[in-house]
């Protein structure tokens, strides 16, 4: 016989699962499917838009969950409706072959992910909402439960990487939008099976701006604040640009002769997704680090990270001994993610009031996943990869295009490594003494939660 508490862990679990396996279906392999289907030098556009309805939508919809739609029946709605335009973009770009249709294919999926973005904040709120109704700590039972989101969305990638449809797999195929739409349509039905999450009818009305968490930007009146929050948007250029283009760069070895047989340029998916593997396991290096080197040199640590993520990128290749590099480009990855939202979060936690803590802890967010986010793959896109890789007077020569890849990741390289040096001379540690963190508050402070205005878009 379940027990109550452990009845209702699973039930939460295995919402998370289905939460981020409806992201992982898509979100790493997205790129190299468009990039193949003609619509290579749009693919930055595809990710852009996720930073940018992440500004807005998740404290929009928040609003309405608060005040007045229960959690889980918001969170129904919102993936019925994620799920439907991500379904209806699958049955679009299965009519147009390899020429797919930017502006309708776009548009479908825009609506998509903006009514999916927010469903990450608010499956943080009926977790948290559920644990305290019966009396469970969301400190302690939360992280066990938040990390089945991880375990979700690698099994995801892992699902598109080796499944085939009619010969081709899922993440060279529009079916990675059907199965993504197919898991929040599941995700929707379940939800209305969850405990109800009342809404807080007594609740003061508050103004779009406070929700938005607008008025914590009055932290910027410190220099130290303002330093840090602007650093935080830099670092956040970095977020979405491997998200993009990382399978897209694995899998064009496939078109050079000598890389072509090679088993991890035919399993791009799979290859990245060992660095969502390594952000779980470099969860538990973060409450050591943090009190051996404070917060600036765990900060310090995951923008070097950075620079080894894009870096080996640049350098390696799928044949052997070249493929150890990309593996290692991954492995770091977990420091270069995690480190930073976690160290940057108690940071700003530490430095700002308790009354202003949610609105602070949404700034930050905006400027690294929002904002920062959004520039960076915009950027990217725009003026590197499209005028290295995605270029008409490169695109016939695989070799050439290749070669392209590998100075875009040295570019990217070197801009890491440019934010890494001016942060370490620029930024000044107030010298209060580390916090001390568990391992679960660790993954707490990944997973994010219902306050947080900008959802990280790959938080796992």
């Amino acid at each position: 016989m379940v027990s109550g508490n452990l009845a209702i862990k699973i039930r939460l679990s295995v919402m998370n699962f289905i939460e981020f396996a409806v992201w992982g279906a898509y979100l790493i392999s997205m790129g190299m499917y468009l990039g193949s289907n003609g619509l290579g030098d749009m693919v930055f556009w595809f990710y852009t838009v996720q930073g940018l309805v992440s500004i807005f939508m998740p404290a929009l919809i928040g609003i309405v969950a608060d005040r007045w739609i229960p959690a889980q029946k918001t969170l129904s709605l919102c993936h019925l409706l994620a799920g439907g335009f991500m379904i209806a973009t699958g049955i679009v770009a299965s009519g147009f072959g390899s020429d797919l249709p930017f502006g309708l294919i776009f548009t479908l999926y825009t609506i998509s992910v903006a009514f999916f973005m927010p469903t990450i904040g608010l499956s943080n709120s009926v977790a948290f909402n559920v644990l305290e109704q019966n009396k469970m700590s969301t400190i302690t039972d939360f992280p066990p439960i938040r990390v089945f989101g991880t375990v979700g969305f690698i099994a995801a990638e892992i699902f598109v990487n080796f499944v085939a449809i009619d010969g081709v797999t899922i993440q060279h195929s529009y079916y990675q939008f059907y199965l993504s739409g197919l898991l929040s349509v599941i995700l929707a039905i379940y939800s209305l099976t969850l405990p109800n999450c009342p809404v807080k009818k007594d609740q003061k009305a508050s103004s779009i701006s406070e929700a938005l968490g607008l008025n914590a930007f009055k932290l910027f009146k410190s220099k130290q604040m303002a330093i840090f929050f602007i650093f935080s948007m830099l670092l956040g250029v970095s977020l979405q640009i491997t998200n993009s283009y990382g399978t897209s760069f694995i899998n064009a070895f496939q078109s050079v002769e000598q890389f072509a047989g090679d088993f991890w340029a035919k399993n791009p998916t799979f290859l990245i997704s060992i660095s969502q593997c390594a952000e779980a396991l470099c969860i538990l290096m973060i409450p050591f680090c943090l009190k051996r080197f404070g917060i600036k040199g765990v900060m310090l640590m995951a923008m070097t990270a950075w620079v080894f993520r894009f870096g080996f990128f640049g350098i390696g290749d799928t044949a052997t001994p070249g493929f150890i590099l990309l593996i290692l480009s991954c492995i770091v990855y977990g420091v270069a993610f995690d480190f930073f939202n976690v160290s940057g979060g108690l940071y700003v936690d530490q430095q700002t009031d308790t009354s202003m803590r949610s609105s602070a802890q949404g700034l930050f967010m905006l400027m690294t996943n929002g904002i920062g986010a959004s520039l960076g793959t915009f950027i990217a896109g725009k003026f590197v990869v499209n005028k290295l890789v995605y270029n008409p007077a490169i695109e016939a020569d695989p070799a050439a295009q290749l070669s392209g890849w590998h100075i875009s990741w040295l570019i990217f390289a070197a801009y890491a490594l440019i934010v890494a040096i001016l942060f370490a001379i620029v930024f000044k540690d107030t010298k209060k003494p580390a916090p001390e963190i568990s391992t679960a508050e660790a993954v707490d402070n990944i997973g994010g939660g219902d306050d947080f205005v900008g959802e990280n878009t790959s938080a796992l």
